[in-house]
């Protein structure tokens, strides 16, 4: 499934403000959906690899769920920052997405949200994405597969972060 808007952005970090890059792609339909600060869970997934940190914030989307029919809608946020001293590309990704009941869905594919994107030292990079479940609580974990300037592959760790409905959870 495409995701019907999704958001990136690349930013400068010896120029804060400066945004080098900025991309929003809302596919065949016109409508947006918004994510409240009440929606976004305060824990982070924060890990770092070979200077590479992959911070992700998720939220819990009500108005495109429907949880009489089993259907919860998640946005996640997601900032990659190159905190290392080469040049890398971000070239694919993997996740790896469980819910309640247990089901394990891996997602594989080139780039995120259509872009593969190419970080300088002190740059990032952000976008918004989402995950459909079919129960109210799960998670995701993964990772970016990187190759550096050299051509040294190597793959980013995204630390796992929750997907749950904030009733689910108290």
């Amino acid at each position: 499934m495409r995701n019907p808007c999704r958001r990136a952005r690349l930013v400068d970090k010896r120029a804060p403000g400066r945004v080098a890059s900025r991309r929003c792609t809302f596919g065949a339909s016109t409508s947006r959906w918004t994510v409240r600060s009440d929606q976004v869970h305060e824990a982070v997934s924060d890990a770092t690899t070979r200077g590479i940190r992959v911070q992700v914030k998720s939220a819990y989307v009500p108005e495109r769920s429907s949880p009489g029919e089993s259907r919860y809608f998640f946005a996640y946020r997601v900032r990659i920052s190159n905190e290392g001293e080469e040049t890398v590309q971000l070239v694919s990704r993997e996740w790896i997405i469980t819910d309640a009941d247990g089901n394990v869905e891996h997602v594989k594919g080139p780039g995120v949200v259509g872009e593969q994107p190419v970080l300088g030292p002190g740059e990032s990079f952000e976008y918004t994405s989402f995950c459909p479940l079919r129960t109210s609580i799960g998670s995701m974990h993964g990772s970016y597969q990187m190759v550096s300037a050299r051509g040294d592959r190597f793959d980013a760790t995204i630390a796992p972060f929750p997907l749950a409905v904030p009733s689910a959870v108290n």
